[in-house]
This record gives C-alpha cells, structure tokens and sequence, in this order.
C-alpha cells in the first residue's frame, strides 16, 4: 500500500530540510576549510569570500581582509551551498545506505566543483576562477559533499523528534 500524498510530501519536506541542514553545516567547513588553506597560502583568511563578493562587486570586493562586501560572499556561499544540499538530499530521499549516501554527496559536491569552476563562474564571475586556489577548494568540496551525505542523520534525529512530539491541539500545547 502506498502513503498517502500529504505523507509523501511531508517527507519530501523533510528530507529537504535534512538536506539544507547537511549542506549549511557542509558549506560551513568548506568555508572554514579555505580560509585555513588562504592562510598557508599567505592569503587572508576571508579571500573565498571575497572573491565570491566579485560577483556583485567585480575587483572591488577583492580586499586583504574582512569588509561588509565580504558578507555578500559569505552569504552567497551559505546560501547556494545550502540551497544545493536540500536538492541532493530531495533527490537521494535516504534511499542508500549511509556510506554509498556519503560517496554520492562526494561525487555531486565535485561535479557541482567543476561545473561551477569551469562552467559557470567562468561566464558570471571571471575573478572567482582566476583567482581561487584550486587544490584546496578541490578538497574543501570533498569535504562539503562527506557532509551532506549526512543528511540522513538529520532526517533521522527529525523524524525522531516527530514522533517524541505531542500531537497538535492536544492539552500539552496548553
């Protein structure tokens, strides 16, 4: 017997909240992750940002520190990133087994690497492509797509809170 449709949606909804969970959490460590990597580099700590900052603002966002452009890359980076988490998990739906999960988060984290680096910031955002690191963004987006391959983890502890939770309209809503 098949759900019904609000079940399936409702999951659907779920899922996709685990997943733009996964994928903030993800974005994160990448960030963090590259401006460690900047810092080797002998860069400042925020130059992702920064450079993600070129694509509304060109060279200017280009600085050698934090400035208010940087919390437009910064947001644009938790934004996409997160965004790109809840599409994964959408389309996965916590049908695999975790660890097959977490190699196909991998696979979709650098596909979305070399599709966005090659393809897209190439046309959008010249700066983002001439100027990254490559080798460190490569791995900050191992890291990001080990991460969201644990989005079944956050659909697990939701479901569980689901289930712990009074149901609506009952006398604990009080």
């Amino acid at each position: 017997m098949t759900p019904p449709r609000e079940s399936r949606f409702r999951r659907a909804l779920f899922v996709s909240l685990a997943g733009l969970e996964a994928g903030m959490i993800g974005a994160l460590l990448l960030l963090g992750w590259l401006g460690v990597a900047a810092k080797w580099h002998r860069r400042s700590f925020w130059a992702p940002e920064n450079l993600m900052a070129s694509v509304f603002y060109g060279a200017d966002a280009i600085r050698g520190g934090f400035s208010s452009r940087t919390v437009s890359g910064l947001a644009l980076y938790l934004l996409l990133y997160s965004v790109l988490g809840a599409l994964f998990a959408f389309a996965v739906q916590a049908r695999l087994p975790r660890f097959r999960t977490a190699l196909l988060g991998v696979l979709f984290a650098l596909s979305w690497y070399y599709l966005s680096f090659q393809v897209l910031w190439r046309t959008v955002a010249p700066l983002i492509t001439r100027l990254h690191i490559e080798a460190p963004t490569i791995w900050g987006h191992v890291i990001y797509g080990a991460m969201l391959g644990r989005f079944p983890v956050y659909f697990a502890l939701g479901e569980k809170e689901q289930s712990e939770a009074p149901p609506a309209g009952s006398e604990a809503d009080g």
